[in-house]
């Protein structure tokens, strides 16, 4: 292939299909280390923030079917539906998109409760043991409680993702990236995960740690989508008989949109940030009508989640609380900007952007290093453990030996530790560490100036940040958003102190305003967000003015940090080597063609094939292959079988376990008639063909494809460019792309893992080795 640095061989490039995991035994490259020919039984192989296939789980496709394959049972099912019934499914989908939003307020309201009841218990705990001590000596005591109740908190949570569902650890947001795109996570939409990611979350935020619970609700506002659109849960094994018509990957990717979206919403209280969120980061389809759809789903969630809190709090019609974390109003009268300040906004996007380059750069490395040496689940939990005694530690000690002390003025400091401070007065370094991380930020954008010590600020803003990389990556869930947005909001603080100290205090030089512009620009640096992020930002702190300087400062951190490295969310992907499309082709893949990227030969089943022959195929581990041309039936062997559709693993197996098949002497007879219900009944979950028996005498009965494949599939000529066929297979979401001849004839299959292998790097197009699960 000309002009392509072969950076690592790809191995499974001569299959004419890698949509799924090799036979467990197989060599698997890249799992935790391992080698090539590295042979691994661990029945959860994780890699960074993803955890990869579960070699003996039922699911074994790695791919999802955006692509709807009409076939003659779709088309006929299609025909049949009435005007009035078309009405009644669109009605069903903003019914859905209701629930969703619903479900997701409440999701959050649950957990911004227990954290904020369980949180407060711990912090009146250590700060009643704090104040004992203080007096008559052994503070080393209250050192070890914090420790103590950190360390074993965090462990109940890294526990139950370590054992029970290692998908829900980290934020999910790569996860759900990856689902948007087409890539089949295994477990990351299930009740399960959603169960292990709210308790884990909670945990993690009360244990102390670095992190934040806004990004969580991102996925957990996926499961949701993704459950509900389905109505049954394969997990408790219940189906409610409703919203069938939904129940393809089509239909579940855009609701998961929604959920992604109103998990945002619930997060910041911005549905508009949540809808553009899910437009800029996750969704790989978009349309008018799913933008209002996904808009009514994050009104609906912010709406819900406002209303119980609210009530909740005490002001059930005042509405007062939007989102999980609310950052205050910035008062525009008092804290304009002018002209000459915007120069000053890009130089904090400029550092945003270094920093957030040095934060992934670290974060990277780290998660290296964890990959080779700490991926069994006993030494996750024992880091996570680790983790969360070092950062109390870190806390009490910084508190300990600042003297920076403030007067107490009412009720703005939640746990006011006095310390060796004067009566009447609180150690300043508390409020940033004896606090959640939300709550310090809201301080540090509002407190009045002088509130902080320059040196507290820098002390600050050293040690959390290299305890925020250090967390990102535990077997946790736990988010990044909040504690990027509180290292930034301390080192924007510190700016703006020194800058009104340069100029000697002019009016301008508000610290509280430099803290917003350095969250947003630490923020930024770190995952590389833009549009959203910035509607986000405005809606969180209910103030338009910032719009122009946000922006500024979060363009300027992505463009300075992506001359670096990548965002920490595709870092982390890139890490799992998942195939994940971006939205264009390399730019120096045009001299590539259809013939030079697509694998080959492939396996193709006739239009009547022998059942004997369809099993063998879909039991052979050594070709997992996912889709099938069909070829027509031809005696003479010198006729080119041309090519007649496309048909799937899982179509072929429905039909093996209905017995869809006919004895060779009465091929007139009429098979039994399917319908796509018992397609939809099986999905997603379809068996393994291990599971189903089919005798002898029933290898030699025939089976007639033409019903239920796509006779229509896409399909481009050999010689087309890797661009186009990238642009193709992107745009309409497919799973498998047939490369024909002149004559019609198949000679390739194009799927996600042949183009994903291609990136530009810095020697020119590269192909990366993508693992095989």
């Amino acid at each position: 292939m000309a002009n392509v640095a072969k950076k690592v061989s790809w191995s499974g490039r001569d299959r004419d299909e890698e949509d799924e995991p090799p036979a467990a035994g197989e060599a698997t490259p890249l799992l935790n280390g391992a080698g090539p020919g590295t042979i691994t039984h661990s029945p959860f192989l994780r890699l960074g923030q993803l955890s990869s296939v579960d070699l003996d789980d039922d699911v074994r496709e790695l791919s999802l079917d955006y692509d709807n394959c009409e076939n003659q049972l779709f088309l006929e099912e299609e025909r049949r539906i009435n005007h009035t019934a078309f009405r009644t499914v669109e009605i069903k989908r903003w019914v859905i998109c209701a629930m969703i939003g619903i479900l997701t307020g409440l999701v959050a309201c649950f957990i911004d409760i227990v954290v904020e009841k369980l949180a407060g218990l711990k912090f009146r705990v250590v700060k009643d043991n704090i104040d004992k001590f203080t007096e008559k000596g052994g503070l080393s005591f209250s050192l070890l409680l914090w420790a103590i109740l950190n360390s074993s908190v965090v462990m109940v949570g890294s526990v139950i993702v370590a054992f029970i569902e290692p998908v829900a650890a980290g934020s999910g947001i790569p996860q759900i990236k990856c689902y948007l795109n087409g890539v089949k996570v295994p477990h990351v939409v299930r009740l399960k995960t959603l169960l292990i990611k709210v308790c884990g979350v909670i945990l993690s935020v009360v244990g102390g740690l670095a992190v934040g619970k806004e990004g969580p609700m991102i996925h957990s506002g996926a499961v949701i989508a993704a459950g509900i659109s389905q109505g049954r849960s394969t997990s408790l094994k219940r189906d409610f008989k409703i919203f069938e018509y939904f129940r393809r990957d089509t239909e579940k990717r855009d609701f998961v949109s929604a959920g992604a979206a109103a998990g945002v919403s619930a997060a910041f209280g911005a549905p508009v940030g949540g809808v553009l969120f899910s437009l800029e980061e996750g969704a790989s389809f978009w349309n008018q009508f799913l933008t209002w759809r996904i808009f009514f789903a994050s009104m609906i969630s912010t709406f819900t989640l406002n209303s119980i809190l609210s009530f909740y709090h005490g002001n059930p019609w005042d509405l007062s609380s939007p989102g999980l974390i609310n950052f205050g109003r910035f008062d525009s009268e008092k804290l304009g900007y002018t002209f000459q300040e915007i120069p000053i906004f890009i130089v904090m996007g400029v550092v945003g952007g270094i920093l957030g380059a040095i934060f992934n750069a670290l974060n990277y490395w780290l998660t290296m290093f964890r990959i080779r040496y700490i991926h069994r689940p006993c030494l996750q939990v024992i880091e996570a453990m680790l983790v969360a005694a070092v950062t109390a530690a870190v806390g009490f000690v910084m508190i300990y030996c600042s003297s920076d002390c403030q007067p107490l003025q009412g009720d703005s400091v939640a746990y006011p530790l006095q310390l060796f401070c004067a009566d009447g007065e609180y150690n300043s370094m508390a409020t940033a560490f004896f606090n959640t991380p939300e709550k310090s930020v809201v301080s540090l954008f509002h407190n009045p100036p002088g509130s902080y010590n320059p040196m507290t600020l820098g002390m600050f803003t050293l040690m959390y940040f290299f305890l925020a990389c250090w967390t990102y990556g535990l077997t946790v869930s736990a988010g990044v958003f909040i504690p990027s947005l509180l290292i930034g909001a301390a080192w924007g603080r510190l700016f703006g102190i020194s800058l009104a100290y340069l100029t000697s205090g002019a009016i301008w030089a508000d610290p509280g305003k430099y803290a917003l512009m350095g969250a947003a620009a630490q923020l930024g640096g770190i995952v590389r967000m833009t549009l959203s992020l910035t509607v986000i930002m405005m809606e969180a702190t209910g103030n338009v003015t910032y719009g122009f300087p946000i922006m500024l400062a979060l363009m300027t951190a992505k463009i300075v940090g992506d001359y670096f490295v990548e965002g920490l969310y595709d870092m982390h992907i890139q890490l799992q080597s998942v195939p994940f499309l971006h939205w264009e082709a390399p730019v120096t893949s045009h001299s590539l063609t259809a013939r030079e990227v697509m694998s080959a030969p492939v396996t193709c089943l006739r239009r009547i094939e022998k059942v004997g022959t369809v099993v063998d195929i879909l039991s052979d581990t050594s070709s997992n292959h996912n889709g099938f041309p069909v070829v027509e039936s031809s005696p003479d062997p010198t006729q080119v079988a041309g090519l007649r559709g496309l048909i799937l693993r899982s179509q072929l197996i429905v039909l093996l376990k209905h017995k869809v098949f006919v004895e060779r002497a009465n091929l007139t007879l009429v098979q039994r008639r399917l319908k796509l219900k018992d397609f939809r009944d099986a999905y997603p979950r379809f068996p393994p063909i291990q599971s189903i028996h089919v005798s002898q005498d029933e290898r030699e009965c025939m089976m007639d494809l033409t019903e239920f494949m796509n006779p229509s599939p896409y399909t481009v000529p050999q010689e087309a460019s890797l661009p186009r066929v990238f642009k193709l297979f992107r745009a309409l979401g497919l799973r498998h792309l047939v490369v024909v001849d002149n004559h019609n004839e198949v000679v390739g299959l194009v799927t996600r893992k042949d183009l994903a292998r291609y990136r530009l790097g810095k020697e020119g197009l590269e192909e990366l080795s993508l693992a095989q699960t």
